[in-house]
């Protein structure tokens, strides 16, 4: 091999043709993703705000400025404060009832198709179609509240400030649980029927063999599955948004999400909006790489 060839090689790779095919998402990743998060950082750091189309004012760099009147700022301690306490009910709930479902699924009973297709509808549903039945059997006149009687809170379901922000929870793993059902479905394709069937012989009954073989089968899944419902929930925007007026009541379902977009875009605050936003990335690195770190096999 000659140089040329050789430096040809190290540069575009062995198969050209496939780097050619990859570059539209290339060019996707470049323009949706990477530019825009790129520009937030700029913005994060300096003194950003918006003018009319054709005006260039002067932007100074301003340091850490921004983030420490974020940091400084309720709001958005209690905006990371909500999410994670969205987190701790949504995740758990998420992996662990789509794990069983799936293996229940997974196990042969009848009509399975049926329930595959009941547990994905919701998914694929408009979320705010969704959020308007939600709403009618969580409110102070709902069916639920009609069913409990006298032990209904009051005040309701949706605006009340210690019930808002777990119902979100409880309505986003429900909506979301059909997608994650299929994660596990398919990675429990890849578990040997033989495991099973040596634990069964070595005397294992169902919950030792759920524990001791599918547990460990879908340890990859479950790593995605916490990944994947980590970053949904930090980027939670829709179902506050819709659910409780924009963060109600007083702002006990405020997001940082929603909070970026009442900095950004109601109060035209870019700099302290974009913040927020590397704040908001830092979390979800920091907790992405803990659910790796504790579901990865030793």
């Amino acid at each position: 091999m000659t140089d040329s060839r050789r430096l040809r090689t190290r540069i575009l790779g062995a198969q050209p043709l496939g780097g050619l095919f990859a570059l539209p998402y290339l060019v996707f990743v470049l323009a949706i993703f990477a530019y825009p998060l790129g520009f937030a950082v700029y913005i994060a750091f300096h003194d950003y705000f918006f003018t009319a189309p054709g005006v260039e004012p002067d932007r100074p760099f301003v340091g850490f400025d921004n983030f420490a009147q974020v940091l400084t700022d309720p709001r958005v301690f209690d905006a990371f404060r909500n999410t994670l306490v969205f987190l701790v009910i949504n995740v758990p709930l998420t992996v662990v009832l789509a794990l069983l479902l799936a293996a229940a699924l997974n196990s042969g009973i009848r009509w399975v198709a049926a329930y595959r297709v009941a547990f994905y509808v919701p998914y694929l549903t408009a979320s705010v179609s969704l959020v308007g039945v939600w709403m009618l059997m969580f409110s102070s006149h709902g069916l639920i509240n009609s069913l409990l009687g006298p032990l209904a809170p009051d005040p309701s379901w949706l605006v009340n400030s210690t019930l808002a922000m777990p119902m979100i929870a409880l309505y986003v793993t429900w909506k979301q649980l059909g997608f994650y059902i299929l994660l596990y479905l398919a990675a429990l394709q890849n578990v040997p029927r033989e495991l099973y069937e040596s634990a069964e012989t070595d005397g294992a009954g169902g919950f030792a063999r759920f524990m001791n073989v599918t547990v460990p089968g879908v340890r990859n899944a479950t790593t995605l599955v916490l990944i994947l419902s980590i970053i949904t929930g930090a980027n939670l925007f829709t179902e506050p948004y819709l659910l409780t007026s924009g963060g109600g009541p007083d702002g006990a379902s405020v997001t940082p999400v929603l909070l970026i977009y009442q900095q950004g875009i109601q109060q035209q605050n870019p700099d302290t909006a974009a913040a927020i936003g590397m704040l908001l990335v830092i979390l979800v690195g920091a907790l992405s790489l803990l659910a790796n770190r504790a579901t990865q096999e030793r």
